[in-house]
C-alpha cells in the first residue's frame, strides 16, 4: 500500500504529560482522512509534529515513502505540508494578498509585486471557488473569509497536504456547507486532506477514513462509509452517547428578565441592535438563532455591560441595570459565558484556579482584608475541575493558556454554572467541545433550568438550539424577526428566518 503520510509510533511527552502515545497513522494520496477525538486526546498535537512545530520525543514520520525530520515548518512547506490553525495566524491591518506572500515576497527591481501576487492569489480563489478579494483588509472580512485566506495562504505555496485544525468551529451552517464543497474540490485535484475535528456530521459528511485517537492513544482506523455516528462516538469517548436532550417540560415561574426597546451601535457607529425587546421567565431557556454578524454579539455585550447600549432598557428581575458596570450586573444575578474564551472568559496568564474566582475573589471565602486564601481557592477549584472533567497538566496550577481550547471552555462553564446565577447569558458554550462534553453541558443548563434560573442561549449551532430551547427568538440584521416554540419548528423554519423570512404567525 502506497501511503503519501506515514506517522509511525510517535510520542510525545510535555512535563508530566503523554500527548501522543506511539500513535501511528498512515494515510492515502488524495483521501479525507479525519482525525476524531475528545478534547485534549492529542490530535493537535499529532498534526502539530507533523506540520514541524513539535519534535516526536520517539517515532518515524515518512512523506511520500521517505523518512524526513520536519523540525520547523518551513521544512513542512518545502515538503508540501500546509496547515490552516483553530485560531487563524493573520496579520489583521494586512490586506489577503499582503498576508498570503508573508516570509515569501517575490521582488522585481527591489519592490515587492504586489500585483503579480494578487493576480495569482485570484486565479485560485476563481479555480477552488473561494471567493476572496486579494485586496481587502483582514480587519474588514468575515470569520469564514478570513478561513478561506489560510487556504489560499497552503494553495498560494503549492502544499498538497492540507491539514484542517477544528477547520469548522468558527463557522456559520452555510459557510460550513460551502467549505466541505472546497474541501471535495481540492480533494479531486489530488490533494490529501486532514481534519481534526469533533463533529460527526462533518466526517460522515466529507471524510472517506477516520482515525480515532483516545487519551493521547490511536483506537481504531475506520471506514466512515460503513460506522454510524452512534458508533464514531462511542469509540471516541469510550461509552454510549445519547444525542437527543433528555428534558422535561418547563415549569415557568415569574418573568425574570427582560429587554424593552434596546438599540446598541457597532464599533463602526451603525446601528447592530435595533429596537429588540424580549422577556424570559424563570425555569425557561430562550435560544436566540442568527447567522453569525446579526446583532448577537452587540446583544450579548450590551446585556453584559461590555458595551453600552444606546437606548431602552435591560431589566433583571424588574431592577433595571442598563446603567450598571459589569461587577453591580454580576452582583444583581447575571451570569455571563462569553463567545470569545480567550478575550472575555479567561485571563490566559492566570492559573485554572485564579481563572476560577475571577468574579468572586474579592469574596469570602476566597479573601479576607484583601488577602487570598490559597487553601480555600484550590479546594474550590478542585471541585470544580472533578465535576465539570476540565483536563490539564498540573490541575488547579495550569496556567489556562497551555489547556485546549475545549478545556478552557469547560472551565469557564464550571465557573459561570456554579455561581448558579437568577439570569444566565450564555454564548456558544459548546463551541470546539466534543459529544461527551457537549452532552454534559446540555445536562448542567438543563439542571439550571429546572431549579428555577432563566437562560439566555445564543448559539449557531441550530440543532442546539432546537434541542436545549424551550422557546427560540431568531436574529436577522439586529431585529427579531420571529418568536416560536423549540417544539413548534424545525431547522428548515428557522433557515429561513434566519435568512430574513418572517413566519406567518396568523395560522
Amino acid at each position: 500500500m502506497d501511503y503519501i503520510i506515514e506517522m509511525l509510533n510517535i510520542r510525545k511527552e510535555f512535563t508530566g504529560i503523554v500527548a501522543n502515545d506511539n500513535i501511528t497513522l498512515q494515510v492515502k494520496k488524495g483521501e479525507i482522512h479525519a482525525l476524531l477525538g475528545e478534547n485534549g486526546a492529542g490530535k493537535s498535537t499529532l498534526m502539530s509534529i507533523l506540520f514541524g512545530l513539535y519534535q516526536p520525543d520517539k517515532g518515524v514520520i515518512k512523506v511520500r515513502g521517505k523518512e524526513v525530520k520536519i523540525t520547523n515548518p518551513n521544512i513542512a512547506n518545502e515538503l508540501g505540508i500546509g496547515m490552516v490553525h483553530q485560531h487563524f495566524k493573520l496579520v489583521h491591518n494586512f490586506t489577503v494578498t499582503e498576508n498570503i506572500i508573508l516570509g515569501i515576497e517575490k521582488t522585481s527591481n527591489g519592490r515587492i509585486d504586489i500585483k503579480a501576487a494578487a493576480a495569482k492569489i485570484q486565479e485560485l480563489s476563481n479555480r477552488y471557488k473561494l471567493f476572496v478579494d486579494p485586496h481587502a483588509k483582514i480587519e474588514d472580512i468575515s470569520v469564514g473569509m478570513q478561513q478561506r485566506v489560510e487556504i489560499l495562504k497552503m494553495l498560494y505555496r503549492d502544499a498538497d497536504i492540507l491539514i484542517f485544525d477544528e477547520p469548522t468551529a468558527v463557522l456559520t451552517p452555510q459557510e460550513i456547507i460551502e467549505l466541505m464543497g472546497v474541501i471535495r474540490s481540492m480533494a479531486a485535484e489530488g490533494k490529501t486532506i486532514l481534519i481534526i475535528t469533533h463533529k460527526l456530521k462533518e466526517i460522515k459528511a466529507v471524510a472517506e477514513n477516520c482515525t480515532v485517537i483516545s487519551k493521547g492513544k490511536s483506537i481504531a482506523t475506520v471506514d466512515v462509509a460503513e460506522t454510524s455516528q452512534e458508533r464514531l462516538a462511542e469509540l471516541m469517548v469510550g461509552r454510549k452517547v445519547s444525542f437527543k436532550v433528555e428534558k422535561q417540560p418547563a415549569k415557568l415561574g415569574e418573568e425574570a428578565f427582560r429587554l424593552e426597546n434596546v438599540n446598541v451601535m457597532n464599533h463602526r457607529g451603525i446601528h447592530a441592535v435595533k429596537n429588540v425587546s424580549l422577556s424570559a421567565r424563570q425555569g425557561e431557556i430562550l435560544g436566540i438563532a442568527g447567522i453569525e454578524g446579526n446583532g448577537q454579539t452587540e446583544l450579548i455585550e450590551a446585556i453584559t455591560g461590555l458595551r453600552k447600549a444606546e437606548s431602552g432598557k435591560i431589566l433583571i428581575k424588574g431592577a433595571d441595570i442598563s446603567n450598571m458596570d459589569v461587577r453591580k450586573r454580576s452582583e444583581s444575578g447575571l451570569g455571563h459565558i462569553p463567545e470569545d474564551r480567550h478575550k472575555y472568559g479567561l485571563v490566559l496568564d492566570f492559573t485554572l484556579e485564579d481563572n476560577m474566582i475571577l468574579e468572586n475573589y474579592y469574596k469570602e471565602p476566597f479573601s479576607k482584608g484583601g488577602i487570598l486564601n490559597r487553601d480555600k481557592i484550590r479546594s474550590y477549584a478542585d471541585n470544580l475541575i472533578k465535576q465539570f472533567d476540565v483536563r490539564s497538566a498540573q490541575g488547579p496550577i495550569t496556567k489556562a493558556r497551555s489547556m485546549s481550547g475545549g478545556n478552557q471552555q469547560k472551565a469557564i462553564i464550571a465557573r459561570e454554572v456554579d455561581r448558579s446565577p437568577s439570569v444566565m447569558i450564555v454564548a456558544q458554550p459548546t463551541r470546539g467541545l466534543d459529544v461527551g462534553a457537549i452532552e454534559y453541558i446540555h445536562k448542567r443548563l438543563l439542571e439550571e433550568r429546572d431549579k428555577g434560573k432563566t437562560i439566555i442561549l445564543f448559539s449557531l449551532e441550530l440543532d442546539e438550539i432546537l434541542n436545549v430551547s424551550d422557546r427560540i427568538a431568531v436574529m436577522f440584521n439586529g431585529e427579531i424577526v420571529g418568536i416560536v416554540n423549540a417544539d413548534d419548528t424545525n431547522e428548515n423554519e428557522l433557515g429561513l428566518m434566519m435568512a430574513g423570512g418572517r413566519r406567518n404567525t396568523d395560522e
